[in-house]
């Protein structure tokens, strides 16, 4: 599919059509997921100049090269593609006789396609080859797992199949992942996870699985980069849902998070945001060394989103005890939010004049 394309329009790692074009500072353009692989495995040069880059390189979306190839897919004839080749694949992938090099072409080609064709997407789960891609999940070949999961990723992205993957097993398939799969799968499998979660009835079926949420703990602890990204996502997506919180609590998720979000995992703090709010979260925070400091971190270093998640945490904790509410004034938090007074961000102006207040008065109630 990629030979219809400029090659402009191909990303310099992977070699495919971009979806997500991102620039370094290097003024080179990559597609995001695997510029982001690249940074997660512990590089700090630009892949095509060898050059240098800071310690947290900016992705910029590249709109306009986005928009150009977007604008091209919709013009240009699919001559390399019939209009019967997504029946053909199906047809390979769910046969109990075709080889298995034909099956994984099969879902390499599918994944490709699915990416950006919905119609396609709702074709496929209705054509009842959602079976044959989860059983491909269950490989043992890991190659086979990573292109199945791609796909059963891409059939997530539609509302209207959520509940029904669901159904048909994926969680169970998906946890499974989490544990036991290759760095790549895990990412892609948590990242499903959070697709699933969009609807509000899956979050607690996910979290009723005995050990997803579990596995998603585990995941912050021992992935790498992506993977506790991805992980960490996941938590977000899944604990809006209340019994779910309790469950990321009991497993330990609180300090580990907090550790992930000294360390830098900006992401840590939204899910950290929503443990905040039952009363079991907010004790466990109350007893890891240091809460308050990374906290404060969040709020000088942090981004907006940051920022925001961490005025609306450190208000829940003062309010509810009055030594963390010593340690905040103690730490110059006050000082720190008349620095933020400037900020247009509605929600931080509504947190930063909740959390002046309770630290003026000391109003708390534990």
């Amino acid at each position: 599919m990629s030979t219809q394309f400029p090659d402009d329009f191909k990303c310099p790692i992977s070699l495919e059509i971009m979806s997500d074009p991102v620039i370094l500072s290097s003024g080179h353009t990559f597609d995001r997921v695997s510029i982001q692989r690249w940074l997660d495995s512990g590089h700090r040069t630009c892949p095509i100049t060898k050059l240098p880059l800071p310690e947290h390189p900016c992705l910029i979306p590249n709109h306009a090269l986005r928009s150009l190839i977007s604008n091209y897919t919709l013009v240009s004839p699919s001559k390399s593609q019939p209009c019967s080749q997504p029946q053909t694949l199906v047809s390979a992938l769910t046969s109990p006789s075709s080889p298995i090099g034909t099956k994984l072409d099969s879902l390499t080609h599918l994944a490709g396609l699915t990416k950006r064709d919905s119609s396609l997407r709702r074709k496929l789960t209705e054509s009842g080859a959602v079976p044959a891609v989860l059983k491909f999940v269950d490989s043992e070949d890991p190659v086979l797992q990573e292109k199945a999961l791609s796909l059963l990723l891409n059939l997530s992205l539609d509302d209207d199949n959520k509940v029904g993957l669901v159904a048909e097993g994926a969680v169970n398939r998906v946890v499974k992942i989490l544990r036991v799969g290759s760095p790549d799968c895990r990412a892609i499998a948590a990242t499903i996870i959070t697709s699933l979660a969009v609807v509000e009835v899956n979050k607690a079926t996910i979290g009723a699985y005995p050990d997803a949420i579990p596995a998603l703990v585990r995941l912050l602890i021992a992935g790498k980069g992506r993977e506790k990204k991805e992980a960490a996502t996941a938590l977000y997506a899944i604990c809006s849902f209340t019994d779910n919180r309790r469950r990321a609590i009991d497993c330990g998720a609180v300090p580990i998070l907090i550790n992930l979000l000294d360390l830098g995992l900006e992401r840590a703090i939204e899910v950290l945001g929503l443990l905040v709010k039952c009363k079991e979260g907010r004790e466990e925070m109350m007893k890891v060394n240091g809460c308050v400091k990374v906290l404060v971190k969040v709020l000088k270093n942090g981004s907006s989103r940051g920022v925001q998640y961490g005025l609306f945490t450190l208000n829940c904790l003062c309010n509810y005890s009055e030594s963390f509410c010593f340690e905040a004034r103690k730490q110059g938090v006050l000082g720190i939010c008349m620095g933020l007074v400037e900020e247009e961000n509605e929600k931080i102006q509504r947190y930063l004049s909740n959390l002046v207040q309770t630290l003026s008065g000391n109003h708390a109630i534990g």
